[in-house]
C-alpha cells in the first residue's frame, strides 16, 4: 500500500477575528490518498499557510528535500512503517528545520498515516498503539471567554464553566489572561483582577470539579509568578498551565520550587527532545505535548513514555478541530498516564471550524470519553465545510 496524492488545505472561517486568540478559527487539513483507495486525514496546531509551505516546498538539496516528494510512493504496508517514513523525513529535511513548523507539519502528515493504518487493519487506531488503559478517559471542559471589559470575561467564562458542569464535565480549564502577550480583547487588568476571576471560576463551579488554570505565558519570572500564584492555592488548582515563557527554563524550575500548585507546561514543543529540557531542568509537574505539534502520534506516545518513568501525569494540548481531537483521545486510550484530555464540545465554542470541520467518533457520557470504535481516527470530514472555508 503505497501513498499516491497529497493534499494541503489552508481553512479559514468566514468570520475569524484576527484579535481573539484562537488557532481552532483556522486549519491546516491535510489529506494522504493510497493505491488502495484508503484516505487518511491528519491536522496540525500552526499557521496553515505555514504548514502547507512547508510539505510542498521543492527541495535543493540532499539534507533539505521536500516532504510531499518524500511521502509521495513511500509503502506503509505495516504501521512499522511509519516510524521508519517519519525518521527518514526527520533527516532529510533537516536544514529546513529540526524543530518549529516543520516539525508540527510533519505531525499533520504522521497523523494521517496512522488514519490509513487504522483503516486498513479495520481497527480503531489506539487498537494499534499498544496495551489498552484500565481507567476511563476524562476530558476536561477548555474554555476560552470573550467579552472586552473585565466584568463581561469574567461573566462570560463563570457562565461557560456551569455550563460545562450541567453537560457533565468532571474538570474545567479557566483560560484567564487579562494581560500580556495572550490578553484577550486589548484587555489590560491588574493581576488581582486575575485571582477575582480564578476564585468566581472556582465559586461557579464548586469544590468537587478539577479545576486547573492557564495563564498563557502571563510572566517573565518566576519572582513576579510566584507572588500572585501563591494566592491560588486556596484555589484547590490541578495544575498553572504555562506561566512562563516556554525559553525561559531556568524560570520555570525556580518557580517550581516556590509555589505547591503544579506547572504544566509543552503545548509549543517540537519532538521528545525539547520536552526533556523542559522535564529535566524545567521542573514541570504536568507535560502538555500537542499531538500535531510535537510531531505526531509516536512522538507524543514518546514524550508520554517519558514523563512516565519521571512520575509525570500527561494532559495533552489540543485546540483544533475533531481531527486532532480523535487522535488525542485515541493516544488517551493507550497511555495510562495521561490523566485528562482537552476537549471542547460543540455546545461550548465559538469557533465555526471546530463545529463545522469533522464529526469525531467519540461519545461523552458521564464525564467520561468511550473508546472509539470506528478505523482509524474515526473521523468523518464535512466536505461542504472544506469548500466553503479553502482559501489556498
Amino acid at each position: 500500500m503505497k501513498i499516491i496524492d497529497i493534499e494541503c488545505h489552508v481553512l479559514l472561517a468566514d468570520d475569524y477575528d484576527a484579535s481573539f486568540t484562537s488557532s481552532a478559527q483556522d486549519s491546516l487539513l491535510v489529506v494522504l490518498k493510497t493505491d488502495d483507495g484508503i484516505e487518511g486525514y491528519g491536522e496540525s496546531d500552526l499557521n496553515p499557510w505555514i504548514g502547507k509551505a512547508c510539505i510542498e516546498a521543492p527541495g535543493t538539496h540532499t539534507m533539505g528535500l521536500s516532504m510531499r516528494d518524500l511521502l509521495l510512493g513511500a509503502d506503509i504496508s505495516d504501521i512499522s512503517d511509519i516510524r521508519a517514513i517519519w525518521e527518514k523525513i526527520y533527516t532529510q529535511t533537516a536544514m529546513n528545520g529540526r524543530r518549529g513548523a516543520v516539525i508540527h507539519a510533519l505531525g499533520a502528515l504522521e497523523m494521517a498515516l496512522w488514519d490509513i493504518a487504522g483503516k486498513a487493519a479495520g481497527k480503531p487506531l489506539h487498537a494499534l498503539l499498544g496495551q489498552q488503559r484500565d481507567t476511563p478517559v476524562v476530558p476536561y471542559a477548555s474554555l476560552q471567554p470573550a467579552g472586552g471589559s473585565f466584568e463581561a470575561y469574567r461573566d462570560a467564562l463563570c457562565a461557560s464553566a456551569r455550563d460545562a458542569v450541567d453537560l457533565g464535565f468532571k474538570a474545567v480549564k479557566a483560560e484567564c489572561t487579562m494581560n500580556g502577550p495572550y490578553a484577550h480583547s486589548g484587555l489590560n487588568e491588574s493581576y488581582d483582577r486575575h485571582t477575582e476571576v480564578v476564585a468566581a471560576v472556582r465559586d461557579a463551579i464548586g469544590p468537587e470539579v478539577t479545576l486547573m488554570v492557564d495563564v498563557q505565558y502571563l510572566w517573565r519570572d518566576a519572582e513576579t509568578a510566584a507572588s500572585v500564584a501563591r494566592d491560588w492555592v486556596e484555589f484547590d488548582l490541578y495544575f498553572l498551565e504555562t506561566p512562563i515563557w516556554p525559553d525561559f527554563i531556568d524560570e520555570h524550575r525556580k518557580l517550581a520550587d516556590m509555589i505547591p500548585i503544579p506547572i504544566a507546561s509543552g503545548e509549543w514543543l517540537a519532538t521528545r527532545w525539547e520536552f526533556v529540557d523542559l522535564i529535566e531542568n524545567g521542573g514541570i509537574g504536568v507535560a502538555q505535548p500537542d499531538v500535531g505539534r510535537v510531531g505526531g502520534i509516536t512522538e507524543a506516545q514518546a514524550v508520554c513514555a517519558l514523563a512516565q518513568t519521571r512520575g509525570l501525569p500527561v494532559v495533552p494540548h489540543c485546540w483544533k478541530t475533531g481531527v486532532s481531537i480523535s487522535a488525542t483521545a485515541h493516544l488517551a486510550f493507550a497511555r495510562p498516564e495521561i490523566a485528562f484530555i482537552e476537549y471542547l464540545p460543540p455546545q461550548l465554542c465559538l469557533e465555526k471550524l471546530r463545529r463545522e470541520l469533522a464529526h469525531e467518533d467519540l461519545v461523552f457520557e458521564n464525564g467520561e470519553i468511550a473508546p472509539p470504535t470506528k478505523p482509524g481516527l474515526g473521523v468523518e470530514i464535512n466536505w461542504d465545510a472544506v469548500r466553503a472555508y479553502k482559501v489556498a
